[in-house]
């Protein structure tokens, strides 16, 4: 079965990781969720309450991964999904994590990033000229790496695709599922459209 995988860490968003992380499932892949260790991790919920001009952070549900940045080998892997909450603020800085990511581009494989995700792909240093969507906050991170920052709820660019925040859900997971499938169907020699020819 085709792998997607899904790197989490301490305080990553609920909706951001479990949404994906089911619906690749249903579409017939098999997700791997990884971490800096292998051992469970404690998401949160993310929102902006009425009145309130920052997110307020509240304890979630716990999600297990089953495997450690260091032990992934990329090339088994189809698709990368790239989480939001505050776990990309510190799993950005793994160098297995990078090199993972590094290979994804490298090989124009799809990779879905949304919210503070776009943190990971500003600190590989992939994102050069590309369009992209983040949450507004992370909007300098994509900038201070070349990026282009789109406020859109589905942006493709190339192999990447990418939302605001979980809201924009039932924007771009069809697009990554469909990148996904173009990606394997290609790879098995199959007739198929260029990645991102959408953008």
């Amino acid at each position: 079965m085709n792998k997607i995988l899904l790197p989490i860490g301490d305080a990553a968003e609920a909706m951001d990781t479990l949404y994906p992380y089911y619906r690749v499932r249903e579409a017939g892949y098999h997700c791997v969720v990884a971490g800096p260790d292998a051992r469970i991790y404690p998401l949160v919920m993310h929102e902006i309450p009425p009145g309130w001009d920052i997110t307020r952070e509240s304890p979630s549900y716990h999600l297990a991964a089953e495997k450690a940045f260091a032990e992934i080998d990329p090339s088994e892997y189809v698709g990368l999904f790239l989480t939001g909450g505050r776990a990309p603020e510190y799993i950005r800085y793994d160098e297995h994590l990078l090199r993972t990511v590094k290979h994804f581009f490298a090989e124009q494989k799809p990779v879905c990033s949304v919210c503070h995700g776009a943190e990971i792909v500003a600190a590989a240093r992939v994102i050069e000229g590309r369009r992209m969507a983040t949450v507004a906050k992370c909007r300098l991170d994509i900038e201070l790496c070349g990026g282009i920052y789109v406020d859109n709820g589905c942006v493709l660019s190339g192999n990447l695709v990418s939302g605001r925040t979980w809201h924009d859900q039932h924007l771009y997971m069809p697009e990554f599922i469909r990148l996904i499938g173009e990606y394997t169907a290609a790879r098995n020699g199959q007739s198929t459209p260029a990645l991102g020819v959408r953008d």
